[in-house]
């Protein structure tokens, strides 16, 4: 759905004052200005205007607010689903159940002015496909319209993201323990799966010259929990509930540190927020386990693998 003039639906709780506009000035006191009780496209209070009401208008119609995300809202009647997310002026939803749809989509254009999209095909930069089987979602054209705005459409193309011959950009560190050869810093990579389907990954240079090798991974294992816990809640938001998610760590030292909640001299330069996932390892939230090198998924996102390996990754 798409809402026609959405910044204009929003009641507005600070006094705000603007002048007549040209065309409409009253005669009898052209000195005057209005006291808006609506928000007007350019206010600073619009958007959050607009989501208040939005929200209000759907908690007073049984909508729960997303815990970890607050622009879903979720519905649960005679054990359907109802999922609603909401982007600015567009709103996606779906049901297991079509008339709980149907009923969504004309209350809330009786409500708002508003315009029915139809299917999902598209949505901030994702093609979806809808099928009998399941749902394709890909990013095909953005990826295609960033390589015609960098100018390398016409690039040859490689079989690999790194090469595994030549030296690294001395501005990356796109290559594991201090890959980077200007400051030694290491990069981490990690991904997470919803069943067999890959969700999120990352990709990224950290922030400080790790000691070890082992720092590097239990850092790295510090921001894989996070997402995990991150998707642990929003699932629970749509009614799974998760008493323990396994993270997967190729480094034996790493699963040590985890594990042994004493303090050693070589555990002393460690960052105290670094310490996250011993917390929640402590606490039931997560497994570590150890996963062979040869097998670690996470290897295509930081290291130059050959063709073979890369593909049977």
């Amino acid at each position: 759905m798409d809402v026609k003039s959405a910044f204009l639906n929003g009641p507005i709780k600070e006094e705000v004052y603007v002048e007549q506009p040209p065309g409409f000035e009253d005669d009898r006191y052209p000195d005057h200005v209005y006291k808006l009780s609506k928000a007007l496209y350019g206010l600073k209070q619009a958007p959050r205007a607009w989501y208040e009401c939005l929200r209000d208008f759907l908690i007073a119609n049984a909508f729960k607010v997303g815990k970890v995300d607050p622009t879903l809202f979720t519905k649960t009647c005679d054990g359907d689903l109802f999922v609603c997310q909401i982007y600015v002026d567009d709103i996606i939803f779906g049901s297991t159940n079509q008339k709980s749809c149907e009923e969504f989509s004309r209350v809330m254009m009786h409500k708002f002015e508003m315009s029915m999209m139809g299917e999902l095909t598209n949505f901030l930069g994702f093609q979806v496909k809808q099928l009998k089987d399941g749902t394709f979602i890909s990013q095909m054209k953005h990826t295609q319209d960033l390589l015609k705005r960098f100018g390398m459409k016409d690039a040859k193309p490689a079989k690999t993201p790194t090469g595994t011959d030549g030296h690294p950009d001395l501005n990356k560190g796109d290559f594991d323990y201090a890959g980077c050869k200007a400051d030694r810093k290491s990069t981490l990579g990690t991904c997470q799966f919803l069943g067999r389907s890959l969700v999120s990954w990352s990709s990224k240079k950290q922030t400080s010259v790790a000691l070890s090798t082992a720092k590097v991974e239990y850092v790295a294992a510090g921001q894989c929990c996070a997402q995990l816990l991150w998707m642990r809640q929003t699932l629970q938001d749509f009614g799974y509930n998760l008493s323990k998610v396994s993270l997967l760590c190729d480094n034996e030292s790493a699963i040590c540190l985890a594990d042994n909640p004493v303090e050693h001299s070589r555990t002393k330069h460690i960052d105290i927020r670094h310490h996250f996932v011993r917390d929640h390892q402590q606490k039931g939230d997560i497994d570590i386990y150890h996963i062979s090198t040869e097998n670690q998924l996470a290897d295509i996102f930081t290291k130059p693998l050959d063709e073979k390996t890369f593909y049977r990754l």
